[in-house]
């Protein structure tokens, strides 16, 4: 019997005999409504920490209670005094600040306008006042001027005299005084001297106005006329306003066909539909080109990405070659001829937007060096490049390849103080870790072992990178420091959770956010040389915090597969002696597979925390596995789920299972499983590809059908579908819906445009075709990809709480 939703099971259920862990004496049992309410009882985290311009205050924001309104903060460092600003003291704070090299001013964005602050004497001068948003603000390499970014835009503001100006002026479309070649407009001009004279006439004025462009800085620069083939993607200007360089795309890239997300409860009491994001395979990512600007001869040179290595190779012949053959099999030469690879493979300049990196395009201190980092579409290379001005051409200074696909992190990259070497991040040796390299010279590796460097910040002196690292241990992340040129990796910090940490102007201090499993990000200051930390914040609500929660224990599970350890974290009843000898379990899977739920820290997942010490108190034990895919753990970690999502993880999770079973009790016939997103796509796979092993499962908004996600995130592991359509067939549940044999409950938020639902509902669809029983759907009309409405919240896991109590825990009849 199909039902939309799970009502009656707790009639069903028939408890046996088990061993639940009350709770602490004078607390009330964890309840349903307590947990997915609000997180107003909990506490907010502190988010985004920076350094006043003196550097005599931190500022920060937090979350105002029943509000997605932050508030703005600011704390004395020395002293640990702190207040909530006003709207009147808001309007009068800095922002993060960037310095130029002397230290004589400092300059930030405040409500999307640009602010100079001359240190000396403190004095703040605004320096645009517009409804467009100014970004990116930097000082010239000689600190006469300020620079920022409107849109693609960039502008110069004159320290000296408060002038600003565009520093070019950039124009997508043919220049209307510029003439094509015309055989009869030549003729007309060969017979009639009129003509010859008016236009050397139009030319003489033109030429003047360059001329006195050229000589007068007062002017406005003329335009550069680019054409009305291609369109912006980004800008960079040099720190000596020299250079300008362009990221483009072809003006005439068409976008695929994109699903459509149906609004049912909307303001206006009709149904709304709103499109979403294009299917993998069905619209490659455009190509980007690179065009060098010289803002000093106004000239333009394009830069030809086909002198980087291996651009030219194509890593996916062997599977290409199959998909052709088997287009030109079906008859389908049209479809043969388009999987053809292009000559010179197609880039895109990496944005920075989403891996911390900071951008694909780094300018020396000095204007004088440029590196551009680059990523093939088809996601096996990454390409550090610096520019030859005089030649105008790519110089290759780093490839790294990967047969699966390149990371998404650890892209961050930029310049040492000498305006010459750069430094950047790699995982050439399996893990993450941090190079430097002369750009005539071999790369030197400063950072060296099994475990991950990330966001590596360059003191303003020069002399030492600070880092995120997990060195201890996977799960284990600190503040680290490394000499730049090279020395012992100290380190700086010793929390539970290191999460972000942000050096003060003068390069003494650290502000750090740290977390704990149940306290999240909170923010304390230390010696950037190391020492005692002050504790400057405490964001957390008593209520919460006078709970007993269970302390989360991290476990090694091994592996069956060869794969060594797999860190997990168990929570189980804090006397283990008194357990039932066989007794239900939960194994919960995190989502986004490139992530580690498995730290020291606070977790993304603090409902699903709380529901798991509910779980305990009910007799349960939980389990929580970085199962391979997850970050941390180095590359090979990563890409084992390469054209095969699914496989390796699902090894992972019955090695849990076998773990539970052997090492705390564990009824082998009486384990649930859950997870969301990717979560909910293991869960469903664990179901359908290994029936029998788990007593029951929900997926909540699980990808059912790789075919229908996205291609940034999809085409990386399991390349493109109508190349390697059997990576999609190996990896999609819905294939495997003929093994339904478990009770499945699925969840899906009705406008989610990320996982779409129609994921679920055509799964849902085949299993009635399949006359499956004990599955269900649970769709919530006012619910994206990530829940935000505590009813949503209560009624998911309420029916996740009754799945497992009746199937689980308990033994129900057959619905």
């Amino acid at each position: 019997m199909h039902r939309t939703v799970l009502a009656g099971l707790a009639a069903l259920l028939v408890l046996p005999a088990y061993a639940a862990t009350p709770a602490p004496p004078g607390q009330a049992p964890l309840d349903m409504e307590t947990i997915m309410a609000s997180p107003d009882w909990i506490g907010h985290p502190v988010e985004s920490p920076y350094w006043s311009v003196d550097g005599r205050s931190i500022y920060y924001q937090v979350q105002r209670d029943g509000s997605p309104v932050r508030d703005l903060y600011r704390v004395d460092p020395a002293t640990g005094k702190g207040d909530k600003l006003d709207p009147v003291a808001v309007a009068q704070a800095d922002g993060p600040a960037v310095f130029d090299r002397r230290h004589a001013h400092a300059a930030f964005i405040r409500h999307g306008d640009v602010f100079v602050v001359n240190l000396a004497d403190g004095r703040r001068t605004q320096v645009t006042r517009t409804v467009d948003d100014e970004s990116a603000p930097q000082f010239s390499a000689d600190g006469r001027a300020l620079q920022y970014r409107q849109g693609n835009n960039w502008y110069t503001y004159d320290l000296a005299s408060g002038v600003s100006a565009p520093a070019a002026v950039l124009k997508f479309a043919d220049d209307p005084q510029a003439e094509k070649p015309d055989t009869l407009r030549d003729h007309q001009r060969a017979l009639f001297s009129t003509l010859r004279q008016l236009k050397a006439d139009k030319d003489a004025v033109r030429a003047q106005r360059k001329v006195l462009a050229a000589a007068d800085p007062g002017r406005a620069p003329e335009p550069f006329w680019l054409g009305d083939t291609i369109n912006p993607v980004d800008t960079e200007l040099s720190p000596d306003g020299r250079w300008m360089l362009l990221v483009t795309e072809p003006k005439d890239a068409k976008p695929g066909e994109a699903p459509q997300v149906i609004h049912y409860v909307t303001d206006s009491g009709y149904t709304e539909a709103k499109d979403a994001r294009t299917y993998v395979g069905r619209k490659d990512p455009t190509p980007q080109s690179l065009l060098l600007l010289d803002l000093s001869t106004h000239t333009s040179y394009p830069l030809d990405t086909a002198v980087l290595p291996g651009i030219k190779d194509d890593p996916l012949k062997t599977l290409r070659a199959q998909a052709i053959a088997a287009r030109e099999k079906a008859g389908d030469p049209d479809g043969a001829k388009a999987l053809k690879a292009s000559d010179v493979r197609p880039v895109h300049i990496i944005s920075g937007e989403n891996d911390g990196s900071g951008g694909g395009i780094a300018w020396s201190d000095d204007g004088s060096r440029l590196a551009i980092q680059l990523r093939a579409i088809d996601n096996k290379d990454r390409w550090i490049a610096s520019v030859d001005f005089a030649r105008h051409a790519l110089v290759n200074q780093q490839r790294l390849h990967d047969d699966a696909w390149i990371n998404w992190n650890f892209n961050d990259f930029g310049w040492l103080r000498d305006n010459r070497t750069l430094w950047y991040l790699s995982e050439e040796t399996g893990y993450s870790q941090l190079y430097t390299k002369p750009l005539d010279g071999k790369a030197k590796q400063l950072t060296a072992g099994k475990f991950e460097i990330s966001h590596p910040q360059l003191s303003d002196d020069g002399r030492w990178f600070y880092l995120r690292s997990n060195r201890v241990a996977p799960y284990s992340y600190d503040v680290y420091r490394v000499p730049s040129t090279g020395g012992e990796l100290t380190r700086i910090t010793q929390y539970q959770g290191m999460d972000q940490f942000v050096l003060s102007p003068d390069g003494t201090q650290l502000a750090v956010l740290h977390s704990a499993p149940y306290v999240f990000d909170q923010l304390s200051v230390l010696p950037a040389a190391g020492g005692t930390p002050r504790e400057l914040t405490d964001t957390m609500k008593p209520a919460y915090m006078a709970h007993d929660w269970i302390a989360p224990k991290i476990v090694e599970v091994p592996s069956s597969h060869g794969a060594g350890a797999i860190y997990a974290k168990y929570y189980g009843p804090a006397n283990e002696t008194d357990a039932p000898a066989s007794r239900p379990a939960v194994i919960f899977v995190h989502g986004a597979g490139y992530t580690q739920d498995v730290t020291l820290g606070s977790t993304y997942y603090f409902r699903e925390q709380m529901f798991h010490n509910r779980l305990v108190q009910k007799g349960y034990v939980v389990l929580d596995m970085d199962y391979r895919a997850s970050e941390g753990y180095g590359r090979a970690w990563r890409t084992a789920i390469y054209r095969q999502m699914g496989h390796p993880e699902l090894e992972d999770l019955l090695d849990g299972k076998a773990w539970l079973v052997q090492h705390h009790g564990v009824d082998p016939k009486r384990v649930g499983i859950y997870g969301g997103s990717y979560g909910g796509f293991m869960t469903e796979m664990a179901l359908l590809r290994a029936p029998g092993e788990f007593a029951a499962g929900a997926a909540l908004r699980p990808p059912s059908d790789w075919v229908t996600y996205n291609a940034e995130y999809t085409s990386n592991i399991l390349n493109d579908p109508q190349l390697d359509p059997e990576a999609y067939k190996t990896s999609s549940p819905i294939e495997y819906a003929a093994n339904l044999a478990d009770p499945l409950l699925i969840e899906h938020g009705l406008i989610d445009d990320n996982v779409m639902t129609a994921d679920s509902i055509r799964l849902y669809q085949r299993l009635i075709e399949l006359h499956k029983k004990n599955f269900w759907i649970s769709l919530y009309p006012l619910e994206r990809h990530g829940f935000v409405h505590p009813d949503s919240w209560y009624d998911e896991y309420r029916r996740i709480d009754e799945l497992f109590d009746t199937y689980v825990k308990g033994r129900a009849a057959t619905l």
